[in-house]
């Protein structure tokens, strides 16, 4: 293996979504690993939500695939802003909007949906991860401000409540 062929295994295995990744060519055995990073998202409310993410992954090189296996948190606390009797359930973070489980499933909720506290409102995608959107307040779906599939940002509006 000359220098400019281990350079580019270098970039890519960097560049790649791989914890280890080991070689061996004419008798030169490469091993390269990585750790895996914890995030700790602090919000507004000063409470800090801890996202660990375990990624398995197995390259085939003879056969040029990619297996990969995570393990997802389930729930991540929207930010709500309410008046008397209206509140605004914002986006905790920056991803992709889903309003479905999955594309064939019924969506979570419509405009004119009764919602109690702690009912999943959508799902966010980031970084391969899916995030349940919960409602804080009971009430009435008044808005949806977001479309199926759309890239929302931190501290978007997502949807209206009108509160019970």
């Amino acid at each position: 293996m000359d220098f400019k062929s281990l350079q580019q295994l270098i970039k890519a295995v960097s560049e790649s979504n791989l914890t280890s990744f080991e070689v061996e060519e004419d008798g030169l055995k490469i091993k390269m690993k990585k750790e895996i990073e914890v995030v700790n998202i602090v919000e507004k409310n000063s409470s800090p939500i801890m996202h660990e993410t375990t990624v398995d992954t197995q390259l085939d090189l003879e056969n040029n695939s990619k297996k990969t296996m995570e393990k997802l948190p389930e729930r991540v606390e929207a930010e709500a802003y309410c008046s008397e009797d209206l509140c605004t359930i914002n986006s905790p973070i920056v991803g992709t909007f889903y309003s479905s489980p999955s594309p064939d499933s019924k969506v979570f909720v419509e405009v004119g949906s009764k919602v109690k506290k702690g009912d999943v409102l959508c799902v966010i995608e980031a970084m391969k991860l899916m995030n349940e959107i919960e409602s804080d307040v009971d009430g009435t779906i008044t808005e949806i401000l977001v479309e199926n599939e759309d890239m929302v940002e931190y501290g978007q509006c997502l949807f209206k409540i009108k509160k019970d």
